[in-house]
């Protein structure tokens, strides 16, 4: 290797060491090697074989000094097989990024077990070491430990990570108490129309907080002398936005009420992190919340988030698509009842264990295994509605599970402004999709699948959807740039094919 290659090599595992939160020797002890090595290859000043490479790739968790990996990633599938055999539900992506943004309120350390490593958390502890946050997955888990400076860096945040995400609104509820004045760049994530941002804005303004839009910022002003007199009455049954609130309740020293709160899975599982910190919360599950803050919390916390309903029910459409009896273990039946009972509706016969409870100690978890038969569509259009209706995430997969149904099904997306319209790729692959306006599509089943290669839509569910439709297409597809799935889904093409599936990770030479 050139002294130039071995440079740019060195700084790359030094940074993606430092963004691990390890120290030289942390690193020399999991390769093997001498401190004073990692010293070396740090300074561009050792020469490195393939297989150390590989070596630091594994200890690092990083694809920055992987081999040969530097374009999007691409699945192969050999569809028309059918599953079988049982599959955890990982825990929730949407909880996941909640907690870590909640984690900066904490001036203690806080532990995550078992969290989902997916892209979009990636991102956000890019966010996060950028601003000074030390994270570090400890070894051989999926848990992950987040330690707080005593002053973040905000004016050096990683502008190009948090484009990524829309999640860096959720900052402003942890930050407006502690600084007066910062900016954050405007939210990337799923293209999915324009989604506004005034209702965080609006209930807000509860805690003093205004913030002007500027050359690709949010500008955040804070006033700490002015507080809550009243309900917080949001103007949206929002996730985020009840979610940004509770934050920023948290750390009001007084009592806050808000009404129309969203009582959705990752709200939950934010207000059992707040009781952890301290803070009591009134009314969790239901849509008013009497939130109790402390102006101050530093503590050692351990929690461990509960499993994603949304990618139950993605498991539960691989079944149904591919006609297949699986086992879908450790699946939260709270937020999934009304999503079968619709598929009881439509003929789906299924069995669910007994009731157990998850790691957190409070989300009620069944195993479902799905038994395959025919289906006939729903005699009603199928829409979604705020918890404890049908998730606006699951819906997707009812376009997915349409194409199977004998009859006509017709999804009605009234919540985001362009994503039914990504459901009509699903033609590609032999579903009979017609779109009706911007939210509405009327799907033909049953379907003749056909494999088809076709560049994953810029939408996480959408992107799902027609991967596991691809499973159920005879012969060979490609479903090209699935970074989209990669943000929320972990390893899922390896947890498909240990159920029988046959899925290709690969990228173009």
């Amino acid at each position: 290797m050139s002294e130039t290659y071995l440079t740019r090599i060195g700084g790359l595992i030094r940074d993606a060491r430092r963004h691990k939160g390890m120290t030289q020797s942390d690193l020399a002890e999991l390769l093997g090697t001498s401190q004073g090595a990692v010293t070396r290859i740090e300074a561009g000043r050792q020469n490195l074989s393939l297989d150390m490479l590989a070596k630091i790739g594994d200890a690092l968790d990083s694809e920055f000094v992987s081999v040969g990996h530097s374009g999007p990633q691409h699945l192969r599938i050999v569809g028309g097989r059918q599953l079988s055999g049982s599959i955890d539900v990982k825990t929730s992506k949407n909880a996941a990024v909640a907690l870590l943004c909640a984690s900066l309120l904490n001036r203690g350390r806080t532990t995550l077990r078992n969290l989902a490593r997916i892209e979009e958390v990636n991102r956000i502890l890019e966010v996060l070491a950028s601003i000074g946050v030390r994270t570090r997955w400890l070894p051989d888990s999926n848990d992950l430990e987040i330690i707080p400076p005593t002053q973040l860096r905000l004016d050096a945040i990683d502008v190009a990570a948090a484009r990524r995400t829309r999640t860096v609104i959720m900052f402003l509820g942890p930050l407006l108490h502690d600084y007066p004045e910062f900016r954050l760049p405007y939210a990337g994530g799923c293209d999915l129309g324009t989604r506004t941002v005034e209702p965080h804005l609006a209930a807000l303004r509860a805690f003093g907080l205004e913030v002007t839009a500027t050359h690709g910022f949010y500008v955040a002003r804070s006033s700490g002398s002015v507080n809550p007199t009243r309900a917080i009455v949001l103007t949206e049954r929002g996730d985020t936005v009840t979610e940004n609130v509770l934050m920023a309740a948290a750390r009001h020293d007084g009592t806050t009420v808000i009404r129309n709160a969203s009582p959705n899975y990752m709200v939950q599982d934010l207000c059992f992190f707040l009781e952890r910190l301290g803070v009591r919360i009134d009314g969790i599950g239901t849509t008013t919340l009497v939130v109790h803050g402390r102006a101050h919390i530093d503590v050692d916390v351990d929690y461990a988030p509960s499993e994603d309903p949304i990618e139950a029910m993605s498991l539960v459409a691989a079944a149904v698509v591919t006609h297949s009896s699986i086992t879908i273990c450790r699946a939260p039946i709270e937020f999934l009842e009304i999503e079968l009972a619709t598929l009881e509706e439509m003929g789906m016969k299924y069995d669910l264990s007994e009731e157990y409870t998850s790691a957190n100690g409070k989300t009620r978890l069944v195993d479902i295994t799905t038994i395959p038969g025919p289906l006939r569509a729903p005699t009603d259009k199928i829409h979604p509605m705020p918890f404890p209706g049908l998730n606006i995430d699951n819906l997707p997969f009812f376009a997915l599970i349409g194409a199977v149904a004998e009859g006509s099904t017709m999804i009605h997306d009234w919540v985001y402004d362009n994503r039914a319209i990504y459901l009509t790729e699903l033609t590609k692959v032999g579903a009979r999709v017609q779109l009706l306006d911007p939210h509405r599509v009327m799907i033909e089943g049953p379907t003749r699948w056909r494999a088809a290669e076709v560049v994953c839509p810029p939408a996480l569910r959408p992107g799902v959807v027609i991967l596991l439709a691809m499973l159920a297409a005879p012969g060979t597809s490609v479903l090209r740039n699935v970074y989209v799935i990669n943000r929320g889904y972990e390893d899922l093409a390896d947890r498909l094919n240990a159920l029988g599936a046959t899925i290709e990770v690969f990228r173009d030479i």
